[in-house]
């Protein structure tokens, strides 16, 4: 089947979609979560196949992880698909509603976006949250994952879309296409039947993207995360906070790349930090001020190329500051919008920067690892946009909706 006619067919399915109660839609997603238990030996088996490669051919560790699947992070994503299944259905929500003065009755109500196309690398977990983020909001999907997940992404669409007919779903209400750039190509050209791209991966294929496609895009791309410790910042906080935001999980977008710390608690803070950072195993690379207050030659100076990069790594820069005015400059010129922190005790400086600094997720005291649709209770996410247009931060549930006005009249004719 060409790309073309997977796009057709995934338009037609969605039609039968949009209809959908809630009890079909929710059917469908115990019978993934049921799939993936089953036949979690084959899964595991086939990701195996593509770590192994992944490996071979010397991939980052950070996208070797981010590839990885064992039975507990299996398990995770079954729980969270019967978590997806019990939350409220956002399609046929009534958002708004009044009476015209000519008597019609106007209803503002939630629908499906139509067909979705997600574009991701190597992330399989994105499979199956992709899929039943848009079976739950009454979309059509069409996968199309990376290469390095090739195994992982076969076996997983397979899955899905056995669920999705033994629930007496359409089959094309999911469809998977290879990792061939050409069909991605002709995809990006289909803005006849597809409504939404959705990239999950990093800038070049943000960019790739961008610069292609003929549908319209939202992108669910990098993190190049701050954490920034104000002069009044309780340093008891602020170290657990610096520690979980870069090492809890490195390879994700919203883990810490760069540390800010005032002048003022440079001295007392950043040894401390340092200390623990350093017993994790973390590569640092500091600018001058930090490297005197370190009194440690070993240390790598930061630069300009250290401060806009997205490490994914057990790597942080570090640079102190003289002021909040400095680390709000620093974090506009290098930050790309998705998740900061601020660490202080001073109501006007949270106030400040959680009002000047422009992310999707701003957070005051607390570490940026939080920024994930679970976390903010949102169930499962397609990714974090990081644009403003039409959804910025977790793309979940409601996010993956449009609105219809319905106009219920009674032989009203416009004069």
């Amino acid at each position: 089947m060409s790309v073309q006619h997977t796009c057709v067919a995934a338009q037609r399915a969605s039609r039968v979609l949009a209809g959908l109660p809630r009890a079909r839609k929710d059917e469908a997603l115990g019978n993934v979560a049921d799939a993936l238990a089953r036949r979690a030996a084959e899964i595991l088996a086939e990701n195996a196949e593509d770590v192994r490669l992944a490996r071979e051919n010397r991939l980052p560790d950070a996208l070797v992880d981010r590839l990885l699947l064992d039975e507990d992070r299996l398990r995770d994503e079954a729980q969270s698909v019967r978590a997806l299944a019990a939350l409220p259905d956002p399609v046929g929500q009534l958002v708004d509603g009044w009476r015209l003065d000519n008597g019609i009755e106007l209803r503002k109500v939630r629908v499906p976006l139509g067909v979705v196309a997600v574009i991701y690398e190597a992330r399989p977990n994105v499979t199956v949250d992709a899929a039943c983020l848009c079976l739950k909001t009454g979309n059509a999907v069409i996968l199309r994952g990376g290469s390095a997940a090739m195994h992982s992404n076969r076996i997983l669409s397979e899955v899905v879309q056995g669920a999705v007919i033994e629930a007496g779903l359409p089959r094309e209400a999911v469809s998977y296409l290879t990792p061939d750039r050409r069909e991605l190509d002709e995809l990006l050209e289909q803005r006849r039947y597809v409504d939404l791209v959705i990239p999950r991966g990093g800038e070049d294929l943000k960019d790739y993207l961008m610069e292609r496609s003929k549908v319209p895009v939202i992108f669910a791309a990098g993190g190049n995360c701050h954490v920034y410790v104000d002069a009044a910042a309780d340093l008891d906080k602020a170290v657990p906070i610096i520690v979980n935001a870069k090492c809890q999980r490195p390879g994700v977008c919203n883990a810490a790349e760069t540390l800010l710390v005032h002048r003022d608690v440079a001295d007392e803070l950043l040894p401390r930090a340092v200390e623990e950072l350093k017993r994790r195993d973390v590569e640092l690379v500091v600018d001058k001020a930090a490297a005197e207050v370190l009194g440690d030659p070993s240390l790598k100076r930061a630069n300009k190329t250290h401060y806009e990069t997205e490490f994914l790594a057990l790597k942080l820069a570090v640079r102190v500051v003289d002021s909040l005015d400095e680390a709000l400059e620093h974090i506009a010129t290098y930050g790309t919008r998705h998740s900061e922190a601020i660490i202080t005790e001073d109501l006007g400086a949270a106030r400040r920067f959680t009002a000047a600094v422009d992310a999707a997720c701003v957070y005051v005291n607390a570490s940026t690892r939080f920024t994930d649709g679970g976390e903010f209770g949102l169930g499962a996410e397609m990714g974090i946009s990081t644009q403003k247009l039409h959804v910025r931060g977790p793309i979940a549930l409601q996010e993956l909706t449009c609105v219809k006005y319905e106009l219920w009249g009674d032989g009203q004719v416009r004069p």
